[in-house]
């Protein structure tokens, strides 16, 4: 091996040796206050899982269809006013704890690609389709199928008392602003029921 040659310095070797050069009673105290540190920037967050508010690109064909149904969705969520995103005329924020989001014109889900998860079902609210993720934090993601648009609308955990309570408030409009993949709107049933 020739003098000039030194092995690569690990980033674990260099944060031990940097310890090490510190004072005993700085090198005692570096833990907690890691530890200390740590713990803060957690309660800080609240520690909650907040889905996206990402704004999708919808496809020319259906953004208005879109933007109706933003515009169309109720101001309250079981109580919680809606506080949308600045800058996007495709997502509604419900200021659930955690919040509650739907977005319009968001990717087909790619976990549909699998053949077992096409078949699955998911709930089905006033004869509107949905399919069921879970969001990878003890909450859920439900996406439309069979409209013209994929709308997702996350229900995280504990924002309501059952998963599918946005659901239940949502999918009338939903109904009455996507049409179908035969192009056909789905009246709202009451209105029909009170015309007849």
């Amino acid at each position: 091996m020739s003098a000039g040659y030194h092995l690569p310095v690990s980033h674990t070797q260099r944060a031990r040796r940097a310890l090490q050069a510190l004072p005993a009673p700085v090198r005692w105290l570096a833990a907690p206050l890691v530890l200390l540190a740590c713990t803060g920037a957690v309660l800080m967050t609240d520690g909650t899982y907040q889905p996206p508010v990402t704004a999708p690109k919808p496809a020319a064909a259906v953004s208005g269809f879109c933007a109706a149904l933003i515009k169309a969705l109720p101001p309250t969520l079981l109580g919680h006013p809606r506080a949308d995103p600045a800058g996007s005329p495709y997502v509604a924020v419900w200021q659930t704890s955690p919040r509650t989001v739907l977005r319009c014109g968001v990717a087909r889900p790619t976990s549909l690609n699998s053949v077992a998860n096409q078949m699955s079902t998911g709930p089905n609210v006033d004869n509107l389709q949905w399919y069921l993720e879970q969001d990878g934090h003890g909450g859920y993601r439900f996406t439309t199928t069979l409209r013209a648009a994929y709308i997702e609308v996350a229900a995280p955990a504990r924002a309501t008392v059952n998963p599918t309570d946005a659901l239940a408030v949502v999918s009338p409009t939903v109904l009455a602003t996507v049409p179908d993949l035969s192009g056909q709107f789905t009246p709202d049933q009451d209105t029909e029921q009170g015309s007849q």
